[in-house]
């Protein structure tokens, strides 16, 4: 396993699995509180029931498949089915385990929303200020004008190319600077936030929604510059320690500890069981804790004025007609209220807040993307949630 060849098909299904055994991480502490309950044995993990592996699921194509046949289609390393914060369904096909800690990819991005949540919450952080207000280095990069709520719904006007299959696009030279990925372009700076205030800004800010991991690297900045602390420390002291998580989290870093908010946190399948609750219990956590505020989950389902119109006229290709982005979660559907935390090589947590559901799938998808396979884990979270209604 190199540098080169740790995200193809081959290599994936073992290295997201085994982050820190690969680069530099830092850990996200749980902390001393009770673990919260999911109605499961400790350690044990449970079979999947028949009744809701077998749930049949209408798909686009026009196919019948079970939810179990899509789960075995889409190379899942595991997933679990909660309501009302118990446990219904979990069940790790291929070679994982409930502790063991797997890469969430961009689902990380919904963790550091949630970390801005709270800040926001404590009067620490406000989305209408510009970046520039807590971090004043950015005042030379392309962010300048930018507000933090332009990064908690990626629309700001920066020069970010999200295309993974071009290892020219910034979204890999990002990961050059963090020391994921060999180092084939002369000049690119040795760490992140170097590499972030080079970035231009090429249209007005505030524009359409535009799918940038970027903005949520500057999303993480700005809240460490507001909070005065490092991400893994603020992140284990406002959500990590108050979900009642069974075990610590961990994220990669670069060469001087800033961790990688986009995508390089790992954790376990129960524990984002536990973090979706709180998107589905108005901020509140599955031991009692009021972990975000309320008027913050509502914002995130209702969003402003312009979102779903910024949505619709953006140049990512969303594939999710009348949907939304918002406080760095994705809602699928119009006038729903179920909410998405993605990821790209196939991880996802969903949320449907009137039928009381938390589900979970991680993945090892040879390919970074794959509309099939996203929509038909997303079909199957929906048939099973019409089959427990």
């Amino acid at each position: 396993m190199t540098l080169e060849n740790w995200q193809t098909a081959g290599f994936l299904d073992w290295s997201f699995q085994h982050i820190e055994d690969l680069f530099p991480t830092a850990r996200i502490e749980r902390g001393v509180g009770p673990v919260a309950d999911l109605g499961l044995l400790s350690g044990t993990p449970t079979e999947a029931p028949p009744a809701l592996s077998a749930v049949e699921v209408l798909l686009a194509d026009g196919r019948v498949l079970t939810a179990g046949q899509i789960m075995d289609a889409t190379e899942t390393d595991g997933w679990v089915v909660a309501q009302h914060g118990r446990v219904l369904t979990e069940h790790y096909p291929r070679a994982m385990a409930p502790g063991t800690r797997h890469l969430l990819m961009s689902v990380s991005k919904s963790l550091v929303g949630a970390v801005a949540g709270a800040l926001a919450g404590q009067g620490v952080l406000d989305p209408a200020q510009p970046v520039t207000a807590y971090v004043p280095a950015l005042d030379a990069s392309g962010y300048s004008g930018a507000t933090v709520r332009h990064l908690l719904d990626m629309r700001s006007g920066i020069h970010f190319s999200e295309d993974y299959l071009d290892p020219a696009a910034e979204v890999r030279v990002l990961e050059q600077a963090i020391g994921w990925a060999p180092r084939t372009r002369p000049g690119v700076p040795s760490t992140m936030y170097d590499f972030l205030v080079t970035l231009q800004q090429k249209s007005p800010h505030g524009g359409p929604f535009e799918y940038r991991s970027g903005e949520t690297d500057v999303l993480g900045w700005v809240c460490e510059a507001a909070a005065g602390q490092r991400m893994p420390e603020l992140m284990s002291a406002l959500l990590w320690s108050r979900i009642g998580a069974e075990e610590d989290a961990v994220i990669g870093v670069d060469s001087v500890g800033s961790g990688m908010f986009d995508g390089g946190i790992c954790a376990t399948l129960r524990d984002l069981v536990r973090f979706g609750h709180l998107l589905g219990h108005g901020g509140a956590s599955l031991t009692g804790e009021q972990v975000l505020p309320a008027w913050w989950v509502e914002d995130t389902l209702t969003g402003d004025v312009d979102s779903r119109e910024a949505f619709a006229s953006s140049p990512t290709a969303t594939l999710m007609p009348g949907g939304m982005y918002r406080n760095q979660v994705w809602l699928p559907y119009a006038g729903s209220d179920v909410l998405l935390c993605l990821g790209i090589h196939g991880q996802m947590i969903y949320v449907n807040r009137p039928a009381g559901v938390v589900a979970a799938k991680l993945s090892s998808w040879p390919e970074p993307q794959h509309p099939w396979k996203l929509f038909s884990t997303l079909a199957a979270f929906d048939a099973i949630t019409a089959a427990l209604a």
